[in-house]
């Protein structure tokens, strides 16, 4: 029989550890479309009995869905309820006009990200309209350190990045440690924009900008993304003035939204 607590974190407060194992649940089909709680047992290093109890009672509320000829499950009616309210409550959903203005500006991929812990959750995307281009769909997450969404973020929000140095390494330009972070954060806030510049994809740069909400608190970041070859040195300044405007565009309307 498995030991459960060989599972999910260590010491885990009272009464926390099924809410983080659901949370760890639901998040695996961000890498998987569709599991069987086996599967998602091996993926999250549960016992099979755990998975089981787990997804039947997700499945009770709709959270997910089964596929009564695969035996697989996929995110259900609840979840995509909820995350489309989360959407319009945020304002995201009525920002897309002027996302949808900055990409045919500029013709390249435009997101809308917000901050998950270390990492940048995408929330909206639109794709470049050139052939050669970077595409992240909505769900996708980035480390926080590697990404320009990421690092508006940090240079303009309320908490530093919670993991250990170094740094995890995407490529020879990734900043690796607190100290290189952070001189590069207070450019950002200098120049009022942040550039990922081959940090997180050899050959992928971006610019962002922070968007704030009715109160001033910078809720999300909005970024151009594509290949090095567009973005150039020589193009950087004016797709950077670009996202600076949408940025301001974006608070606007969010203020009056809220």
């Amino acid at each position: 029989m498995t030991d459960d607590r060989a599972e999910g974190t260590q010491h885990p407060k009272p009464g926390t550890q099924t809410v983080d194992r659901s949370v760890a649940v639901l998040r695996s089909f961000e890498g998987a479309a569709r599991q069987t709680p086996t599967e998602i047992a091996h993926r999250l290093g549960l016992s099979v009995s755990t998975a089981h109890r787990i997804v039947h009672a997700l499945h009770a509320t709709g959270m997910l869905a089964r596929d009564p000829a695969s035996e697989r499950y996929f995110l259900g009616p609840t979840t995509a309820i909820l995350g489309r309210l989360a959407l319009e409550r945020m304002g995201a959903t009525l920002l897309q006009p002027e996302l949808t203005a900055l990409r045919d500006g500029t013709g390249e991929a435009v997101s809308l990200g917000v901050r998950a812990g270390d990492e940048v959750a995408v929330m909206l995307h639109l794709p470049s309209l050139h052939p050669l281009r970077y595409d992240q769909p909505p769900g996708d997450r980035n480390p926080i350190h590697t990404c320009a969404m990421g690092k508006a973020l940090l240079a303009y929000g309320d908490g530093p990045v919670a993991m250990r140095e170094p740094y995890l390494r995407y490529t020879p330009a990734t900043l690796t440690t607190r100290t290189e972070l952070d001189a590069d954060l207070a450019r950002v806030r200098d120049r009022g924009f942040s550039v990922n510049d081959e940090e997180r994809l050899a050959g992928v740069r971006a610019v962002a900008a922070p968007v704030r909400d009715g109160g001033g608190r910078v809720f999300a970041a909005v970024a151009l993304q594509g290949p090095s070859v567009r973005f150039g040195d020589d193009r950087l300044p004016g797709l950077a003035e670009a996202v600076l405007a949408a940025a301001g565009r974006l608070t606007d309307l969010h203020r009056h939204l809220s």
